[in-house]
Formats: C-alpha cells, sequence, structure tokens
C-alpha cells in the first residue's frame, strides 16, 4: 500500500462505528441522523444494545433468578426502549415508522412498561397508537399497569385502562396482585378511585389472600421514617366506602385490623372498628388485635398506644389474661396512659412483683406520681365505687360502649371517665 493512502476499514469495525452513531443519536435525540442511518440500511432498527441501567428500569427478571451484581448494572434495549427512557418522542417515532418491533423484551421490559415506569405519557400514548400490547407481562410478571405506581404515573395508567387495560388481570408471579393492590400499596388514592369506578375488584385477593384493604392498612406506617401515610388513610376510608370487606382474612387469619394493630395505628383501626371490624378475631397463632398492639407499643414511637387500647376496650375486645399483665407493663412502662387505659378496664387486679421487675428505673423515676398509685390502688384494697359502677356500666353494655355512652344523659367528664379516657393518675 502507498505512503499516504488511508488504511481500508473493515467490515466488522464499520459495523461497529454504524452501531455507535446510532447509540449516540437515540441518547442525544438527534432524529434526523437517526433517520438517514435507517434510510441507508446500515443497521438493524431492532438492534440491541448494551447500556447502563444501574435502576434496572429496562430490565426485569424472574423472582428467583440468580444473577451475578455486575449484570445488574446493565441492560439490553433495543432503539425503543432507549427512546422512551430518554424520553426522546422524535426518535420514538422515527423508530416506529421504520417498523421497529413494539413488543420486544431484550431484557424481560417491553417500551410500554418502561414508558410507565417512567411515568411518560406522551410515549404511552405513542406506543398505544402503533399498537402496543396493553396487558403483556414483563418477565417478573407485572403488566403496564403494575409499573405506575408514582403520582407521576397516574395519568399513564388513567390512559392505559381508557385504551382497554384489564384493570383486575394480576402479576404472574408469586404474589398475583391486581392493579388495586399495586395503587393501595404506593398509596396512590386517585387511582384506587379509578380503578374501582372502572371495574377493578375491591375484594380481589392476591396469592396471601389479602385485599387491597389489607395492603393499604399495613403499608400505612412508613417504617424507615416511623410515619403514618395520611394517603394511605384516605385509601382505606375510600376502600370501606366502596363495601371492602372489613374483616377479610389473609392466609394467617389476620383481618386488616389485625395489620392497623401492629402499626399501631389508631386512626386505621377507630375506622375498621366503626366499620365493623370485630375486636376479638384471632389469627392462626391465637393473636387478637390487642394482643398485636401490645407487641409492638415499645417500637412505634409515633404511635399513641392509649388510644389503641382505648377504642378495642370500647368496641367490646378481651382484656389481657390477669396473670399476664406484667406483660402490659413490659411494654407499655414508657406510656403510662397506655397502662392506665388497660387497668381501669378491670374491676379490680392486684399488682405481683413482676410488675415492678418490668419498669426500669429512669421511668419508675419519671412517672413516679402515677406507678405510685397504680401500686397503692392495684393492692389489697378495693376500688372506689365510682369506678366499680364504671365497670358494671361497660360490663352490661358490652361491644356497644363507644356506641352508647355518647347517648347517655350523663356530663362530658363522665362520659369520658365511662369510656377509659386516661387521667394521668389511678384512683
Amino acid at each position: 500500500m502507498e505512503e499516504g493512502t488511508a488504511t481500508p476499514i473493515t467490515k466488522s469495525a464499520a459495523a461497529k462505528l454504524v452501531k455507535k452513531n446510532f447509540l449516540e443519536a437515540l441518547k442525544s435525540n438527534d432524529f434526523g441522523k437517526l433517520k438517514a442511518i435507517l434510510i441507508q440500511r446500515q443497521i438493524d432498527v431492532d438492534t440491541v444494545f448494551e447500556v447502563e441501567d444501574e435502576n434496572m428500569v429496562l430490565a426485569s427478571y424472574k423472582q428467583g433468578y440468580w444473577l451475578p451484581s455486575y449484570k445488574l448494572k446493565s441492560s439490553w434495549a433495543t432503539g425503543l426502549h432507549l427512546s422512551v427512557l430518554f424520553g426522546h418522542v422524535e426518535c420514538l417515532l422515527v423508530l416506529l415508522d421504520h417498523n421497529a418491533t413494539i413488543n420486544c423484551r431484550p431484557n424481560g421490559k417491553t417500551p410500554l412498561h418502561v414508558a410507565c415506569e417512567m411515568a411518560n405519557l406522551d410515549c404511552v400514548k405513542i406506543l398505544c397508537d402503533h399498537g402496543a400490547k396493553l396487558n403483556c407481562y414483563s418477565l417478573s410478571g407485572h403488566t403496564a399497569l403494575h409499573f405506575c405506581t408514582t403520582p407521576s404515573s397516574i395519568l399513564c395508567a388513567k390512559q392505559l385502562v381508557w385504551r382497554g387495560a384489564n384493570v383486575n388481570m394480576k402479576t404472574n408471579n408469586q404474589d398475583e396482585e391486581t392493579p388495586l393492590h399495586t395503587a393501595a400499596h404506593f398509596g396512590l388514592p386517585e387511582l384506587v378511585a379509578f380503578y374501582v369506578e372502572h371495574g377493578a375488584i375491591v375484594d380481589s385477593v392476591n396469592a396471601h389472600m389479602e385485599t387491597p384493604l389489607a395492603i393499604a392498612t399495613y403499608w400505612a406506617l412508613r417504617f424507615k421514617e416511623q410515619e403514618y401515610s395520611r394517603e394511605h388513610h384516605l385509601i382505606c376510608r375510600m376502600l370501606l366506602d366502596y363495601k371492602a370487606e372489613v374483616n377479610a382474612r389473609d392466609d394467617d387469619f389476620k383481618s386488616p385490623l389485625h395489620k392497623a394493630a401492629w402499626n399501631c395505628d389508631h386512626v386505621l383501626m377507630h375506622m375498621m372498628l366503626e366499620a365493623g371490624a370485630e375486636a376479638n378475631l384471632m389469627d392462626i397463632n391465637g393473636c387478637a388485635a390487642i394482643q398485636y398492639v401490645l407487641k409492638v407499643t415499645s417500637v412505634r414511637p409515633a404511635a399513641q398506644p392509649e388510644i389503641c387500647y382505648q377504642l378495642l376496650l370500647n368496641h367490646g375486645a378481651a382484656r389481657i389474661y390477669p396473670p399476664q399483665f406484667h406483660k402490659v407493663i413490659q411494654a407499655c412502662h414508657s406510656y403510662p396512659k397506655a397502662i392506665e387505659v388497660v387497668v381501669n378496664a378491670y374491676e379490680h387486679i392486684k399488682w405481683n412483683v413482676k410488675w415492678k421487675r418490668a419498669i426500669p428505673d429512669d421511668d419508675l423515676e419519671r412517672y413516679w406520681d402515677f406507678y405510685h398509685s397504680l401500686f397503692t390502688v392495684c393492692s389489697n384494697s378495693p376500688r372506689t365505687l365510682m369506678h366499680l359502677s364504671r365497670c358494671a356500666i361497660r360490663r352490661t353494655l358490652h361491644n356497644r360502649c363507644h356506641r352508647a355512652i355518647p347517648l347517655l344523659s350523663l356530663p362530658l367528664s363522665l362520659k369520658k371517665y365511662l369510656l377509659l379516657e386516661p387521667e394521668g393518675i389511678i384512683y
């Protein structure tokens, strides 16, 4: 070869260069350059690229699959997937005009799945207009509706349903959840209302026999922040208004009330009880809601456990077995008002040495006036006639206390007394 002449490019190198230019055009939304490459038929419109995907927006795997960690940082994707990922509508239209395969799943997701996860309404509309399958499963078993999990993706979900997406289609995996379960989980009240109005079954159950009401109740506590979600509370209120079964039981026989009690969520407990939840339903381990409150009182810093106990007892919940009362002290030693509510549900209960052992010294000192009154009252001496009268009235009304006592012709202070309103001291 003569000096100064260019080195000829091999066929393989030329293909790599075209692929590189194609990818760069996609990333920069250079749809003119993209169109020119496709017109010249230099590359297949469905060429698959390996790209960075640390957030796993492009990838979907079956549960139980094992992959090395480095594989999870990248993903395979066609030009359609990348156009949707970047929100490049012009490139998306060019690719579709050149007959790109619209339902391709190189790494488990179709472009429509990605569009919903990215909450890109324009891309959703375009893909639907060009024949994207609305009810297609990802490799993980989710439909496009199941990827609508954020407030910004609500319009995408509505677009899919208006175009005929199945609002009751369950995931094809071990969870078997409907889009209504998903909306309840992620706290999207607007989407919950929309799904129900468009035919979603309110009491549909997942693989664990949980209804959307049970799901919303459980996720109403943001565990990391230990905060209660108003959005989930609203969803529960809506589902109950839509006649959701308040005493539905999951495969462990837990009702939504059990889940609300586990969260120490007095707002939802009140809502469930007023809707007809049975206070004494037992789960597979023989625990009623009051036992659940007892188990978690010490680890729910945002809770007001005294209200939880008060609600349950006023709706007829069975009291803690007296010989086990030291467990109430163990759980509630930092919440004297909660102890007061539970103690006042008995005509008389006598303390024992386990009670004192259950109170840390610093709490005993901090709440000395209360604990002094507790041990004084729970001794061999009988309770006051006023307290015994309260117990007699409550025993007669039983599970109607919450409803009947407010109707009595009594001063408000007496009504509060009958309903076990804590006063900070026991007498």
